[in-house]
């Protein structure tokens, strides 16, 4: 039971801190400024939907992935590693990480219709960072409780992002321009930490490996 916590506390910080819902509440609320809620409401429901979907695809296809390319566990870990630690130094910055959307995306958004698949599903919520995180915390998940429990985890952090996109207006002006920022620092700073933990579970049987070969 206590593993089972762990790890749907693991995949609950990891999923929340990189998909950022406070750091996409900005962004949402301009590409949305000439729509009323109810259109908003549409648009989120259906990003958080295509967002959810991608999530759960790259899980469990992430093993055909490793074994077409011929990509270890590892070596992903390793990546994923260096990719969080840059999105969670830029979120301490207070800024919303490049790594997830350019600006171009953003600007291109307010020319077309429909933004709920690109760029607001896919990548601003669902992008490369949320992608690693899914597909190794799938290979992690080696019992079906701990499949169950990453799905649930993927579904309640969509949901927990879609009332606060819902309430973003709201939100921002309780928090403020500070306030704002200072939750975006400390989820940087729990990026960077998860980010150092990956990093070192990827290398470590790496650096065992070509030790035992010595």
């Amino acid at each position: 039971m206590n593993d089972i916590f762990s790890f749907a506390l693991l995949c609950f910080t990891s999923y929340l801190t990189l998909v950022n819902p406070l750091g996409l509440m900005p962004v949402f609320m301009g590409m949305t400024s000439a729509l009323d809620q109810h259109e908003r409401s549409v648009i989120a429901r259906k990003a958080l939907l295509i967002a959810f979907i991608a999530m759960v695809a790259f899980a469990f296809s992430g093993q055909f992935i490793f074994n077409f390319f011929g990509i270890s566990i590892n070596g992903l870990r390793i990546v994923g590693g260096f990719l969080f630690f840059n999105m969670g130094y830029e979120m301490m910055q207070a800024k919303l990480s490049k790594v997830k959307v350019t600006q171009s995306e953003v600007n291109d958004s307010e020319e077309e219709d429909d933004i709920s698949v690109t760029p607001l599903a896919i990548p601003m919520i669902c992008g490369p960072g949320v992608i690693t995180n899914s597909i190794v915390l799938m290979k992690d998940a080696e019992e079906p409780e701990f499949v169950a429990v990453l799905v649930a985890v993927m579904l309640v952090v969509c949901l927990i992002t879609f009332v606060i996109l819902l309430s973003a207006g709201r939100i921002l002006k309780f928090l403020g321009s500070t306030g704002n920022k200072v939750l975006m620092r400390i989820m940087g700073l729990i990026i960077m930490v998860i980010a150092v933990e990956f990093f070192v579970s990827g290398i470590r049987p790496i650096l065992q490996d070509i030790l035992r070969g010595v």
